[in-house]
């Protein structure tokens, strides 16, 4: 009895520990798993109400359902949102094809091409959920044209009815969808938005704030902390999406949002001047004005977390406001000493006036009715025109090609194989570079299906008689799928699970088990796919090295415009510009040319602003010559004529009134000189150079 005592009591810390490391290693799947029940039951429901319809097709309810569920309940809810929008104007766009050609069949397949690379266009200049309505709308119209063409290829009189239809099933498959995800997930993207916006610009603000602590060639170099910043402000914009589509009081005020995030980029590129101006300044002169600059900040401020956390930020971002609004007034209203303290004062203050928008961002967040309404400063601006062309010429061949293959074989799936056709190449193609990739894994996807499909529709169904039955076995795919797609590991494979599957099984009530009809469904959706495929790997996205030069020339190019033009002009478009074409930037960027693009905002800024200086005080002529060296790419003449400029601003006695816009101009000045400097290769070059890329 003792022996067996002693061995228990050896035994059970083992098992103890055994049991709660098994415990802490499946913690992170439960979310996951709980997805993966999610999609599942709201598939289950979204048949069952077709069934109870007596709908045709009840298994595009089911898809859509699967389609609408994403492991966050704010994106499941904005997409269903944009789901409902690309529908309606799918279903109107095929139904107006039929009425325009239904005695015209090449017409209508050739309309119905032009109609998927249009959508396909608009998926590519639109953002996230916006993007993908774009897209379902285009494919929404060759499915419904599937059903319609039938066997002969020829558009037909029951348009409208299928259109409805579709339309129906679609419309409770998000029902369902929205319903279930609603019941058991409670969301938590607002507070996730709020922590980054509070964590971005705490950190911001800290580091600005450090800069001014050492000063001189041996300043610690702030580019990579400056750029890696810039990358997650840019990831902000998906984020919002889920936050607004979870919180209904943050959509009618989401130019708040996106005044916060212009807000970081606004303090990032002031960071970036004061930065370069101090690392250039004697140690002496460079000191005693930094050391007036950190004066002015609160210790809130000065002392800003950087290491990610700010609990305080979160829960008081009111108390972050006015402390940026107090903070940049006194910095306006410092003495004019001198261009450099001028210039690190005012940058300062806008740098302050970038965190005042993200803090009234994040008071929004938190309680909308505090925070004070500002509008977007600018509207949508497209930055480069030439990935959506390819994307749409790219969709348009594909789609011909498959019409034509369809018509000359007379295949009986081929309506089928032209829908998935459709559905990969326009679903994927606004993602760049990831198309080609994405797509092989959707690929990869569907033809696991197809097997898992097959043992499940002719091993297990014909055994099952209830609907609970039937909703367990086709649990044993959704289930697991779902749970896989919220792993960061190729999610594009399961993604194609639980979006094909519905219809390899196209169940029905009662359900009807025709082997040959599956062959035929699996080769047709498995073909299609695999054109899809083919087309991106034939016509193949624009490179990130070459959507990189392209972007750094277009923005170059708006600079040396915007220079050879007299007239002052307003900042707000300029920012809009760049602030896309930041975002738009691939991943593959490299530091440098990010910060290229953050130099030219400024510059482009500078210039408008001395413009507007210039013209007040009748100095234009004066300006003029540095502003077209800047437009034809000769950095040391904009240096010497700038300099020119300063002391011509300088020459302007104390009695002229604006003296303080004067000193201002002059530190602009300063800060242009600084930059066409820094970055002259850039600035300088006839076109962009090749080095660049590197």
């Amino acid at each position: 009895m003792t022996r067996a005592r002693f061995w228990a009591s050896e035994m059970l810390p083992v098992r103890w520990t055994d049991a709660r490391r098994l415990v802490s290693a499946a913690r992170p799947a439960v979310p996951a798993l709980l997805f993966g029940l999610r999609l599942w039951l709201a598939v289950c429901l979204a048949l069952y109400v077709a069934f109870w319809l007596e709908l045709d097709n009840a298994y595009w309810a089911g898809t859509s359902a699967a389609i609408m569920c994403q492991p966050s309940l704010g994106a499941s809810l904005r997409k269903g949102w944009f789901y409902v929008i690309g529908t309606i104007f799918g279903v109107v766009a095929i139904v107006l094809l039929t009425a325009f050609t239904v005695q015209d069949r090449f017409g209508f397949l050739f309309g119905l091409a032009v109609w998927g690379a249009v959508c396909g266009f608009v998926a590519t200049l639109l953002r996230n959920f916006a993007g993908y309505a774009a897209a379902l709308a285009g494919y929404t119209a060759v499915i419904i044209a599937a059903d319609e063409l039938g066997a002969t290829g020829g558009a037909n009189g029951d348009v409208f009815m299928l259109a409805v239809s579709r339309g129906s099933e679609i419309s409770i498959g998000i029902v369902s969808a929205g319903v279930i995800l609603a019941a058991t997930d409670f969301g938590g993207a607002r507070r996730k938005l709020a922590i980054h916006f509070a964590a971005l610009a705490s950190e911001i603000t800290g580091r600005i704030s450090r800069t001014f602590v050492q000063i001189g060639p041996h300043q610690p170099d702030s580019r990579p902390i400056r750029r890696d910043l810039l990358r997650r402000v840019i990831a902000l914009d998906p984020l919002i999406d889920e936050a607004i589509g979870e919180a209904s009081d943050l959509r009618p005020h989401t130019p708040v949002l996106h005044a916060a995030v212009g807000g970081l980029f606004s303090a990032l590129a002031a960071w970036r001047v004061i930065a370069v101006h101090l690392e250039l300044m004697p140690s002496d002169t460079g000191k005693r004005d930094a050391d007036l600059i950190q004066r002015q900040l609160p210790d809130a401020l000065r002392t800003a977390p950087i290491d990610g956390g700010a609990p305080r930020w979160i829960e008081d971002p009111a108390l972050v406001r006015r402390a940026c609004d107090t903070a940049a007034r006194e910095l306006t209203a410092l003495p004019d000493r001198s261009p450099s303290s001028r210039l690190l004062a005012d940058r300062m203050a806008e740098a302050l006036m970038g965190i005042q928008r993200a803090a009234n961002g994040l008071l929004f967040i938190n309680n909308p009715a505090r925070a004070v309404g500002r509008s977007r400063p600018f509207g949508f601006v497209l930055p480069d025109w030439l990935p959506a062309l390819v994307n749409a010429g790219r969709i348009l061949v594909t789609l011909i090609a498959a019409e034509l293959f369809w018509l000359v074989t007379a295949w009986p799936s081929g309506a089928s194989a032209i829908s998935f056709a459709a559905i990969t190449v326009i679903l994927f193609s606004p993602r760049a570079d990831h198309a080609y990739g994405i797509a092989m894994g959707f690929l990869v996807g569907t033809a696991l299906t197809v097997i898992f499909a097959g043992i499940i529709a002719f091993a297990i169904l014909p055994g099952v008689e209830t609907f609970l039955a039937f909703s367990l076995a086709i649990g044993l795919l959704l289930v697991p799928a779902g749970a896989l797609i919220a792993q960061p590991w190729q999610p594009a494979m399961f993604t194609a699970m639980t979006f094909v599957f519905e219809p390899l099984l196209a169940p029905t009530n009662p359900m009807v088990f025709n082997l040959q009809q599956f062959y035929n469904t699996s080769l047709g959706l498995t073909a299609g796919v695999g054109i899809g495929v083919v087309s991106f790997r034939l016509l193949p996205t624009l490179s990130p090295e070459f959507r990189t030069r392209r972007l750094l020339k277009l923005t170059l190019r708006d600079l040396r415009r915007l220079a050879a033009r007299p007239m002052p002009q307003s900042t707000t478009r300029w920012e809009a510009r760049n602030f896309s074409r930041l975002s738009q930037l691939p991943e593959q960027a490299t530091p440098l040319q990010r910060g290229q693009v953050l130099a030219a905002l400024s510059v482009g800024t500078d210039i408008i602003r001395l413009g507007q200086a210039a013209q007040r005080f009748g100095l234009t002529g004066d300006l003029e010559p540095a502003l077209a060296a800047v437009a034809r790419g000769d950095c040391a003449a904009a240096t010497e004529s700038l300099a020119g400029f300063d002391r011509a601003l300088t020459a302007l006695p104390d009695t002229v009134p604006g003296r303080r816009i004067r000193f201002r101009a002059r530190g602009r000045v300063l800060a242009l000189s600084e930059a066409l400097a820094q970055h002259e290769a850039y600035f300088g070059a006839s076109a962009l150079p090749e080095g660049a890329a590197t």
